[in-house]
């Protein structure tokens, strides 16, 4: 019996973060051995903000080298460039002529851009979905590790996915979102409010290519709250989000003296987040270090995107190929 395909791709816009990995990465290094992935730098879509062209290798060569550097083995899963594999834009513009305005303009992702950034509504912007509904069709995807943000994007991809087998034949399986195992955590922000971002309040932000002093600066300005002055009391959402930090990255005889400490009334806060600073300095150093050192190797990236490219072009041409023909696109 074949396995079920995944799809995931993520933006070359901003650093990978510790949410990026807890989130994310994580899991992806998981189903890289359960699955047939396909994972990519999605650089077409980091074009509906126009980017500097000068910035746009340099993102896509760092995000290859941070997935690399979280555990993603090449050898094992497909690791691509969008731009690489054309099939993709092809397969966009038909979909395209089953997308209709009406549903694209009411896309709260949509709506969210055209408040953002209201001098730049472009195309892309507006059929965000549709591109995204080719990226995972383009490989008959089933699973796609997404956020609650996305899902209705993966929703859409159904809708595309069944239009299309209404109206020429069945063909494409219909995607739904997926979580590996369990549900995605939550790393919440510095400052208290949200969860870590890639663009918003980098200093409450803890990203993978932050050296080892950042790291300490941004944990002794974390938010915390008044010390509990009864045994056992209810945490506020400050003093959660902390434990909820230290759980991820601190063993766990760490968190249970912390712990302790808050529930007798001794627990000071300072003390706290000095721990966690040097852990998360454990765990993230190594990946760092690895990250740099594969961005410092511009030819072993080009090898492992030219290996990627290859292998996800395998699986996009026979897709394409009877797309069109299912189409009627099919003259010799």
């Amino acid at each position: 019996m074949n396995k079920e395909i995944v799809v995931s791709g993520i933006r070359p816009t901003g650093f990978l973060h510790l949410g990026n990995y807890f989130g994310a990465m994580r899991n992806y290094v998981k189903m890289q051995d359960d699955y047939p992935c396909y994972f990519f730098v999605a650089d077409y879509h980091s074009l509906t903000t126009h980017p500097n062209p000068q910035d746009l290798k340099k993102n896509v060569f760092r995000v290859v080298a941070e997935n690399i550097a979280c555990g993603l083995d090449p050898e094992k899963i497909a690791l691509y460039a969008q731009s690489d594999v054309p099939e993709i834009p092809e397969l966009y513009l038909l979909l395209n002529m089953l997308a209709y305005k009406g549903e694209l303009e009411k896309v709260p992702t949509f709506k969210d851009k055209v408040r953002q950034q209201p001098e730049n509504v472009n195309a892309g912007l507006l059929t965000y979905p549709v591109l995204m509904s080719a990226d995972i069709l383009i490989h008959r995807a089933q699973k796609v590790p997404v956020g609650k943000d996305q899902v209705q994007h993966v929703e859409m991809t159904r809708n595309f996915a069944q239009r299309f087998n209404n109206r020429y034949g069945a063909f494409f399986p219909e995607p739904h979102p997926f979580n590996f195992g369990s549900e995605p955590v939550k790393v919440p922000s510095l400052d208290g409010n949200g969860k870590m971002s890639k663009s918003e309040n980098i200093n409450a932000t803890i990203y993978l290519a932050d050296d080892d002093d950042t790291i300490r600066k941004k944990m002794k300005k974390a938010k915390t709250d008044m010390a509990p002055t009864e045994p056992n009391s209810t945490m506020t959402e400050a003093v959660e989000n902390l434990f909820q930090l230290m759980r991820l990255v601190s063993d766990e005889q760490t968190v249970a003296t912390f712990l302790k400490n808050y529930n007798d009334c001794s627990i000071r806060y300072g003390d706290m987040k000095q721990q966690l600073a040097e852990d998360m300095v454990t765990f993230i150093k190594p990946i760092r270090e690895q990250a740099q050192a594969l961005q410092e190797d511009e030819q072993a990236i080009r090898t492992i995107l030219k290996n990627g490219a290859e292998k996800a072009r395998e699986s996009a041409a026979k897709t394409l190929a009877e797309a069109r023909k299912l189409v009627g696109i099919h003259y010799y």
